[in-house]
């Protein structure tokens, strides 16, 4: 289990910990976050919750299905919405919510050039 280094240093409710091996692709895939064991009311570190990524091609049998990084984008996406739509609006969220957008816009141009070249599913480049 390997802490990982975040670029928010303060106050951190949460720690993000990396629980496996690099995988399929050169990422890690099974993540845990804790609630962070700086907070003064943390009883022991619970888990809050344990995400496992997407291991392998969608098309062959043997990968691990999980979650995919634009899925995750797109829960902060609707939650920025809300926040704009509501009364904690600020120019920083949006501009958040832009660089989200345009993160998942980047990542569908992807998967469509994948199925254009009939790769999608495969550990074909």
């Amino acid at each position: 289990m390997e802490k990982l280094i975040t670029i928010q240093k303060k106050e951190n409710l949460n720690a993000v910990y990396c629980m496996d091996e690099k995988g399929n692709g050169g990422a890690n895939h099974q993540y845990r976050i804790l609630e962070s064991e700086d907070q003064p009311y943390n009883k022991k570190s619970n888990i809050c919750l344990n995400i496992y990524f997407q291991n392998g091609p969608r098309k062959l049998e043997d990968s691990v299905h999980g979650v995919l990084d634009a899925d995750l984008l797109e829960i902060v996406r609707h939650r920025l919405q809300g926040f704009q739509q509501g009364d904690f609006a600020t120019e920083t969220n949006q501009e958040a919510l832009n660089h989200i957008e345009k993160a998942l816009i980047l990542l569908n141009k992807r998967v469509e050039d994948r199925i254009a070249r009939s790769v999608l599913g495969t550990n074909n480049k």
